[in-house]
């Protein structure tokens, strides 16, 4: 099997402004493993907060390359990734997940089979995904959401994490009078304090919002988990669960736990984490970074494992270079296509074939 890379700028429709930046693109390299005629793709994305960037991107994933060509099929090369023998050590959690992404796609090619099929379900899953609407005024937050929820979305996901804490209270207040039937999530980034959070945490339960990811800094999960204890909302850990072993800890001691793919290493390893949190009181939350339809569509086949769902990266885009999972109408979905069934679109297709 042989590993080819293919690098594409992300451009935003708008900038997607948090509590400590503000993005306007993002790269991505593009992984595809070719075996007997076929070829498998997977995506891995620049990060500024897990500090990758494209030049490491594409020498790791290169790395790992050079390793899949010790393996006959793409089922032996995901064996050897879920027991820890295809990506050396220091390898990134998002080149080890594009990786098994596009072996994934790869081997549901190969066997005419979805990719929700070769992980053991047998119907597609289909979720309604959030919407995130940036740190913009409260009328710009209104506008949003009333088209939002005029296309059909049922989940607005807002950040948060502005200096004054009004600001961020008017915004959920103007985005559920503009949306009074959708669910309401509120992502701060880690901006407050433990402190701020207990005061703000009854203002927004006051308004509705269904749960909080990450309200206070990431590096002291016994905060969160205090904090989390005490909340009249429930509490995600994101920045504070990447690893299973992260997991482990908060399970039981927090309402959910944010897990994505780039940071946990792929569908293999969100299962375990699903399976670890089952049952402990803690549910499982999917979310992803920005990318296109091709790096989301690994865990839209997971989606049904999840009680929030969190997949619009590919939404955020001016252009998306790939198609296959929906999302426009508030849901995305897995089909019934061989593989991650994704395809390029056909403008993209063209220029690729004549790179």
């Amino acid at each position: 099997m042989k590993l080819t890379q293919h690098t594409v700028r992300l451009v935003l429709a708008e900038p997607l402004r948090i509590s400590r930046s503000v993005m306007t693109a993002r790269d991505a390299v593009r992984l595809t493993v070719g075996h007997e005629g076929l070829s498998g793709h997977g995506e891995a994305v620049t990060s500024v907060f897990y500090g990758l960037d494209i030049r490491t991107l594409r020498r790791l994933a290169a790395r790992t390359g050079e390793r899949l060509t010790r393996f006959a099929d793409p089922e032996s090369a995901l064996h050897a990734l879920r027991a820890g023998e295809l990506t050396e050590p220091g390898i990134p959690a998002a080149v080890t997940a594009a990786t098994e992404a596009a072996l994934l796609d790869l081997a549901g090619k190969r066997t005419g089979t979805a990719v929700h099929r070769l992980l053991g379900a047998p119907v597609a899953p289909r979720a309604a995904t959030a919407r995130t609407i940036s740190i913009v005024s409260p009328g710009q937050a209104a506008a949003q959401a009333r088209r939002l929820a005029g296309a059909g979305f049922s989940v607005i996901k807002i950040k948060a994490g502005d200096r004054d804490e009004e600001c961020d209270l008017d915004r959920v207040r103007a985005v559920r009078a503009a949306a009074p039937a959708a669910r309401i999530l509120l992502d701060p980034n880690g901006a407050w304090s433990e402190g701020r959070a207990r005061a703000l945490l009854p203002r927004f339960a006051g308004l509705g919002v269904e749960a909080v990811e990450q309200p206070i800094a990431p590096g002291d999960p016994e905060a969160l988990a205090r904090l989390a204890a005490r909340s009249p909302v429930p509490v995600i850990a994101d920045e504070d669960a990447v690893t299973f072993q992260d997991a482990r800890r908060l399970a039981g001691r927090v309402h959910g736990i944010n897990v994505k793919l780039a940071k946990c290493g792929g569908v293999h390893a969100a299962l375990r984490i699903a399976a670890l949190i089952e049952g402990s009181g803690t549910d499982l939350m999917l979310g992803c970074l920005t990318a296109s339809t091709l790096g989301i569509a690994p865990a839209v086949h997971i989606a049904d494992r999840a009680r929030w769902t969190d997949l619009d990266g590919h939404l955020l885009l001016a252009h998306d270079p790939w198609t296959g999972i929906g999302g426009g109408d508030g849901f995305v979905a897995a089909g019934g296509r061989p593989g991650l069934g994704v395809r390029p679109r056909t403008a993209d297709a063209a220029r690729s074939a004549a790179s």
